[in-house]
Formats: structure tokens, C-alpha cells, sequence
């Protein structure tokens, strides 16, 4: 029989994960809307989208790095019940978040072009590329805000307003995806630059939506949080906060290195091999994306629990999510063996880059295990 303890742990992780996992899964659908409607205008468009988001995929990675770090904190915090210091997690991480959305927003509305030759030498696809990034740079700004904000409402166990958000976010992105690409409802056709404007609104909306809900649940009167502004950290708050954030922020940036190298080396090969590993892009973020809840279930569960002192249990707690999350990648694996060659038809693309794609899908779902526990 399961205790009480037990039955609130399942409960609350699949209150968190859920929605956390659903959620990831609808972000991921931006890239995968983008580059299956892009697509359709053939291998360049492709590359050129897949490497200016290599390119912004690494702000998203690093600011992913601070949200983890606000979601560890303000979950230890409320575990203990401070909302001074819920609050000063939030606006001390929001603030590195703000500088670091703008010091991507500022190098890639200036320098694009530059940016993106270091990615490949093919000059249509390196001028597809800039067009795409000197757009979509109008995103970090919002996803920053956003990305804060939904630790803020998870740990409060408020999990599905950031799903909602992000499934309004979804459908304004695929239908914006569909007018602005193809020249439709009297619009002209815009083909790359409609997509990045598509994606700048839906981002915009899942921002402004999140706001919206953290705002309205903070005026609850049974609210487990009130907003205030507090900034300043005392010298040991400094340290334990540098102490938390730099390993994390050093592991992100590694791993955003590497993905980045991966993708100039692919751009460098030509522009066919550059399509093949665009197209699996987004397969790989739904892979990890899926698996996204059960990591915030753990960070905002153990953290709770730490908070409150309770840390054999906090131990325990973990090694069951990090089975599961083994458990579950190793199934998603198996199933995207089974359907990759199904997924590379979707594509309007030579059958070299289909066959390519396919062969890189296959090495991931090897390796994707080792990266979903990690």
C-alpha cells in the first residue's frame, strides 16, 4: 500500500510534469511548424532557418540555465515559506536574464551576416540565414521574461498557465506560419521573413499570457506568493547564488558550444548535409522536450523538500525521477527508430538530404538516453 507521502509525490509530479512536458512539446512545435512550412520552398530556405537557429537556440539554452537556478531557489524558499525571498530570487534571476536577452538582441540585429558566415560560406544561405536571425532576434526579450516567469507558477503548482499560454503561442504561430509564408488572407508572401515574424508575435502572446496569469494569480487572496521588488543580496547570498548559477550556466554554455559546433560543421559540409541535420532539429528538442516535465517536477519537488529539511526523503524523491526519466527516453527512442523514415517524407528536399536525416535521427535516438538523464 502506498503511503500518504508517496500518493502527494505521483500526484504533484504528474500535476508538474504534465503540463511542464506538454508545454516543452509546444515550443518544440515552433521549429517544427517553421521548417515543415519553409520546407516546402526547399533545401536552402531549410538551411537557412536550422543555422540561425543554432544560433539563437544557444540564448534559449543559456537563459533556460538561469530559469533552472530561479526555479531552484524560489522552490527552496517557498519549501520554507519566505516570500522576501521568493521574490528576490526572481528579480535577481530576471535581471541577468533581461542583460543577457539583450546582449543577444543588440549582436544579432548588428551583426547577422557576420554572425552566420561562420556557420557556412554559401552565400544564399548565409543571406537567408542573417534575414531569418536579424528578425527573430525580437524573441530573446520576451522568452526571457516568460522563461522567469514559469518557475515562478510552477513552483506555486500552477504548472497548466504556462501550458495555456503556450498552446495560444502554438496555434498563432501556425497560423501566422501559414498566412505570412504562402502569401495568404491578402498578405504578401514573405517565405523566411514570414516565418521569424510569425515566430516573434506567437512569442510576444505566450510572454504577455504569462504575465497575465501571474499577475491574476497573484491577486488570489489565498496566493502562496506577493509580489515585491527586492534586488539586493547580502555577500553570502551573493556567493551561494554564484556558487549555484556558474556550474549550471558553464554546463549549458559547453553543451549550446558544442550543439553550435556541430552546426557549423554541417553548414561548412554544403548546403544538402547543413538541410538534413535542420530537419532533425526539431525531433531532437521534442525528444528532450518531452522529458522537460519530469526535470521540473524534480526541481520544484526537491526543492521544496530541501527547503523544508527533509533530505533523505529529497534523495529518494530523485533517484525515482531520474528512473523514469530513463525509463521514458529509452521508449521515446525506440519509437523515433520506428518512425523516422515516415518523418523525413514530410519534407520537399532531394532524397540524399532525406536519407541523411534519417541516418542522423537514428544516431540521436542512440545517444538520446545519455542526454535526458544528464
Amino acid at each position: 500500500m502506498k503511503t500518504e507521502k508517496e500518493t502527494k509525490f505521483y500526484q504533484t509530479v504528474l500535476k508538474i510534469a504534465v503540463p511542464v512536458t506538454l508545454q516543452s512539446l509546444l515550443q518544440s512545435s515552433f521549429g517544427i511548424v517553421d521548417q515543415v512550412m519553409t520546407g516546402q520552398l526547399g533545401s536552402v530556405s531549410i538551411a537557412g532557418i536550422g543555422l540561425a537557429s543554432r544560433f539563437s537556440s544557444s540564448f534559449s539554452v543559456l537563459v533556460s540555465a538561469i530559469a533552472a537556478v530561479a526555479g531552484i531557489m524560489i522552490a527552496q524558499y517557498m519549501g520554507k515559506k519566505d516570500n522576501h525571498e521568493v521574490n528576490r530570487s526572481f528579480c535577481v534571476n530576471l535581471m541577468c536574464a533581461f542583460f543577457l536577452a539583450f546582449a543577444f538582441t543588440i549582436v544579432s540585429m548588428t551583426y547577422p551576416e557576420k554572425i552566420m558566415s561562420i556557420y557556412t560560406k554559401d552565400g544564399e544561405v548565409r543571406k537567408m540565414a542573417a534575414q531569418y536571425l536579424r528578425i527573430v532576434a525580437g524573441t530573446f526579450l520576451p522568452i526571457a521574461v516568460a522563461s522567469m516567469a514559469s518557475p515562478l507558477l510552477r513552483c506555486m503548482e500552477a504548472a497548466v498557465l504556462p501550458l495555456y499560454a503556450g498552446g495560444c503561442a502554438a496555434i498563432t504561430n501556425t497560423v501566422l506560419n501559414y498566412v505570412l509564408i504562402f502569401g495568404k488572407a491578402g498578405f504578401p508572401a514573405l517565405g523566411v521573413k514570414g516565418a521569424a515574424i510569425a515566430t516573434v508575435v506567437s512569442q510576444l502572446v505566450n510572454c504577455g499570457m504569462i504575465l497575465l496569469f501571474l499577475w491574476r494569480y497573484a491577486e488570489k487572496p489565498d496566493s502562496d506568493w506577493k509580489p515585491e521588488i527586492v534586488l539586493g543580496m547580502t555577500k553570502a547570498g551573493r556567493r551561494q547564488y554564484i556558487g549555484i548559477l556558474l556550474p549550471i550556466f558553464a554546463c549549458e554554455f559547453a553543451w549550446s558550444l558544442g550543439e553550435n559546433v556541430y552546426g557549423a560543421i554541417y553548414g561548412n559540409m554544403g548546403t544538402l548535409a547543413c538541410a538534413a541535420m535542420t530537419l532533425t532539429g526539431p525531433v531532437q528538442m521534442l525528444m528532450i522536450g518531452a522529458l522537460t516535465g519530469i526535470s521540473q517536477a524534480a526541481g520544484v519537488i526537491i526543492g521544496k523538500t530541501l527547503g523544508s529539511g527533509e533530505y533523505d526523503r529529497a534523495y529518494e524523491e530523485s533517484k525515482k525521477l531520474m528512473y523514469y526519466g530513463m525509463l521514458g527516453s529509452l521508449l521515446l527512442s525506440v519509437l523515433l527508430i520506428m518512425v523516422s523514415r515516415y518523418y523525413v517524407e514530410i519534407y520537399c528536399v532531394e532524397d540524399a538530404v532525406k536519407k541523411l536525416a534519417q541516418q542522423i535521427l537514428f544516431v540521436f535516438a542512440l545517444v538520446s538516453p545519455v542526454k535526458v538523464q544528464n
